[in-house]
């Protein structure tokens, strides 16, 4: 049935548009900033042993420990090896558990995505990212150990639902574990039809869960990431989609969004991350602040979460205020200690992006090429950063650095979009168009 529908989807819409609709589906398992609101736990022995919260919720109890809150303190610290390490433990004490499994799976999947400057979400906020040619660079040994992880993790669900198939907190751990394996499927290695079928699959086991359950709020994340993605698609395109009995509305996808936001444990995070990116494109701005300001007093070493603060301000048309929050958040995390693991090429392209929209060029490109030659850089960010960088050189009229910067493109490698505009521009000068 698969195949048929890519087929159609082909036929109707044609070339890139593939590749969007199946990396818009791909966010159905975004779970890139997960986080536990950890209650206290309180097992009512049903269905798996499901813990019910102080307000009412279900979750698996483990979710709900001190050991689990402390090591998910260093996740938020961006400490993804001192965060593997509490992981590690709680795995070797729960060893049948995939909950357990999972933890160590995330944080693996989530560090590699930080490493590679994905977790920057002003790159899924446009669509070119998601249909253009930008390669990643791989780590064949952290996909390797990704994928040992993945397998273990789905053993060990399939190990419970073997023994009963209503246990709740296997279904939810093997679709947990299935969505973490979509977002590095799609997101790294670009694989969208089989991030498409993975994603379908951590949907199913989601809605199997709340069919029994629908106090599991935390299942609603992918189901309302799911829904608002089908309300966004064009009318041809949700008939297309209809034929397979997917149907969905935007309105229902940001209020199941919500609800997980104010009331999920373990993917309360993820639910305002993807509220902050579905907000921003409807040009509800003032509430996606009001999100990212809320996980920033929450979590206030969290760089990331800061980023976004500024990534907001920006995209909302508040340039200048855009542009001292960057200035602020560089000089912040140019200091040690509190912000560990920052990524300052982020900031630094974050203020190029605003600079160039104030007109500050000069601004902007000094910003640019201070984000390429940053040492935690990626290729993916060196060369949008260069390319950026060599555009405002030739806004300037300096045609010079703007030929090195195009030349530092081609050298990251031929084969992407920016390489391709890094040609041209080095024939013809970038002239704002």
């Amino acid at each position: 049935m698969l195949s048929c529908t890519r087929r159609y989807l082909r036929r109707f819409f044609p070339g890139n548009r593939v590749k969007i609709f199946s990396l818009c589906l791909v966010l159905m398992g975004l779970q890139a900033w997960l986080v536990p609101s950890l209650w206290g736990a309180d097992a009512d022995g049903g269905m798996g042993n499901v813990a019910t919260a102080p307000n009412g919720t279900h979750t698996d109890p483990l979710n709900l420990t001190p050991e689990v809150q402390a090591a998910y303190l260093h996740f938020y610290n961006l400490e993804y090896a001192e965060a593997e390490a509490e992981f590690e433990k709680i795995a070797a004490q729960h060893p049948t558990d995939p909950m357990a499994a999972d933890y160590v799976l995330n944080n693996s999947v989530i560090r590699e995505l930080y490493r590679l400057d994905l977790l920057d979400t002003t790159l899924y906020v446009r669509d070119g990212f998601l249909s253009g040619k930008h390669p990643v660079v791989e780590d064949m040994q952290v996909r390797a150990r990704i994928d040992q992880l993945y397998s273990h993790a789905m053993e060990l669900s399939n190990q419970r639902l073997r023994a009963n198939p209503n246990d709740l907190n296997a279904l939810f751990a093997r679709g947990f574990a299935t969505s973490l394996e979509t977002v590095y499927t799609g997101m790294v290695e670009k694989r969208y039809i089989a991030a498409l079928h993975l994603a379908l699959s951590a949907r199913r086991d989601d809605e199997a869960v709340l069919k029994r359950d629908p106090k599991y709020i935390d299942c609603y994340l992918i189901v309302g990431v799911h829904d608002y993605v089908l309300g966004s698609l064009a009318r041809p395109f949700k008939i297309m989609v209809g034929l397979i009995g997917f149907h969905g509305s935007k309105s229902a996808g940001l209020a199941e969004l919500q609800r997980v936001y104010q009331e999920g444990t373990i993917n309360s995070v993820a639910a305002g991350t993807a509220l902050m990116l579905f907000l921003r494109r409807e040009a509800k701005y003032n509430q996606a602040i009001a999100i990212a300001d809320g996980l920033h007093d929450k979590y206030p070493h969290n760089f990331l979460f800061s980023l976004e603060q500024a990534n907001l301000l920006k995209d909302s048309g508040k340039g200048m205020a855009a542009v001292d929050a960057y200035r602020k958040l560089a000089a912040v995390a140019s200091q040690t200690g509190y912000y560990p693991n920052a990524h300052l090429e982020m900031v630094y392209y974050g203020l190029g992006e605003a600079a160039r929209g104030q007109k500050r060029i000069a601004l902007a490109a000094n910003a640019y090429q201070t984000a390429a030659e940053q040492p935690t850089a990626s290729p993916l960010m060196k060369r949008r950063a260069h390319l950026a960088a060599g555009e405002m050189y030739d806004i300037l009229n300096q045609r010079t650095p703007a030929k090195q910067q195009y030349e530092a493109v081609l050298a990251l490698g031929g084969d992407s979009g920016q390489a391709a505009r890094a040609k041209r521009y080095e024939q013809t000068p970038y002239s704002g168009q």
